[in-house]
């Protein structure tokens, strides 16, 4: 049985089990039958004929790269030493992603050296609390600056601009 595409969205379910068989419907093979299942446009609330803009879909991958810069390297180990060095890795990931132009990460020294104070450790994992990063990203033609900074002790990320190149 092949899964089709749009609209033809299936659900196996074994025939001999099911509870879905019509009274005075014999079923006498093992084979899967298959049950329609709603599209996700059927149960949206965004017209099948609205595309994101070209604006929208920027600051969506906007949020892509951020979601993989801070989930990727949250937790690593992070010393005063090893900052600018995780600094450069971290652009450098993120700045392969599809339409990322540029990527800055600073670690935040003196967050990091007073929380290694409080610590007999010489390093300690990386959090948002540690970082101030800025991301841009071009998807035809609008530009999209990202931040993510400290506020009121929260890593908070947020879109800046939103603006054509053209």
């Amino acid at each position: 049985m092949g899964w089709g595409g749009r609209g033809d969205s299936v659900l196996p379910v074994d025939a001999e089990r099911s509870s879905l068989r019509e009274p005075n419907v014999s079923i006498t093979i093992l084979d899967r039958i298959a049950i329609p299942l709603p599209t996700a446009l059927e149960h949206s609330h965004m017209s099948p004929d609205t595309a994101p803009t070209d604006a929208e879909a920027a600051c969506f991958e906007a949020g892509i790269k951020f979601g993989s810069l801070y989930h990727q390297f949250a937790g690593t180990p992070v010393s005063p030493d090893s900052a600018p060095s995780l600094e450069t890795a971290m652009e450098e990931s993120i700045e392969n992603q599809p339409h990322c132009t540029e990527v800055s990460v600073d670690v935040r020294i003196d967050e990091l050296e007073a929380a290694l104070a409080e610590s007999t450790a010489d390093y300690t994992e990386l959090t948002g609390r540690f970082l101030d990063v800025e991301i841009v990203v071009d998807y035809e033609g609008r530009e999209v600056v990202t931040r993510m900074e400290m506020e009121d002790s929260y890593p908070l990320m947020r879109l800046e601009s939103v603006r054509d190149r053209a």
